[in-house]
């Protein structure tokens, strides 16, 4: 089953996580503003794998460029506040840190992004790195559904892409805060230790003329990455 949940409250909400686990759930965000960039591709294939082995799973998938999450405001620092005052760590309670009416319109926004998060058993994330870190859009996302002491269960994919090469050993990998800031998040808010990142390198080779030479380790990445998400499926 696919659903693309809107963010107007009416998607599913903390309260239903609990009744949602009868299948495996995957929740597939997509942040590259091109709508033919190369960590969509990966990560489609890979969410196709993914229904292919699931069947009866549940498929969730937000665009984070066509449909934006909001940047938070001050009403959601409000709520985070009182549920850090308050030691709040069930996230079927931080509602009850939701006193004000403005608040209450910050919730709206955060409830359903954060039940599909939570009632996930698989979360994907197609992401391309933009001036050496991660897209507005996905950070925008990531604001609104961390709160204190969280924890998440589900296994986190990510699916990279970047104009150059910032691997282990090349002279541009401290400049990488795609990856890097990614896998501190995780392991930082949700105690997330293993994240998988399937990363498409090189794909400024096939427009700057500058950087023709590297065509081919593109490609070769490419084909990497494609048999990597057939594997691990």
């Amino acid at each position: 089953m696919s659903a693309t949940v809107p963010l107007n409250g009416h998607g599913v909400h903390l309260a239903e996580v609990c009744t949602l686990n009868s299948h495996p759930h995957l929740l597939h965000l997509d942040s590259s503003a091109r709508r033919t960039g190369f960590s969509r591709h990966i990560g489609a294939k890979y969410a196709q794998a993914w229904q292919a082995a699931n069947p009866h799973g549940r498929y969730t998938y937000r665009d984070l460029v066509k449909q934006p999450v909001p940047f938070i405001d001050e009403a959601w620092t409000q709520i985070c506040d009182t549920v850090l005052a308050e030691q709040i760590t069930d996230p079927g309670r931080i509602h009850e840190a939701v006193r004000t009416p403005a608040q209450r319109k910050a919730w709206e926004i955060v409830e359903p992004l954060l039940a599909e998060l939570l009632s996930a058993d698989e979360l994907l994330i197609g992401v391309p790195m933009y001036n050496y870190s991660v897209p507005a859009s996905l950070k925008a996302w990531i604001d609104q559904v961390t709160f204190p002491r969280a924890r998440l269960t589900a296994r986190v994919v990510v699916t990279a892409a970047r104009g150059g090469a910032y691997g282990p050993g090349t002279p541009r990998e401290p400049m990488d805060h795609q990856e890097r800031y990614l896998r501190d998040f995780f392991r930082g808010h949700f105690a997330v230790d293993e994240v998988a990142f399937v990363t498409v390198e090189m794909v400024n080779s096939l427009v700057d003329p500058a950087l023709a030479a590297f065509r081919q380790l593109h490609l070769d990445s490419v084909a990497a990455a494609l048999k990597t998400v057939e594997a691990m499926r």
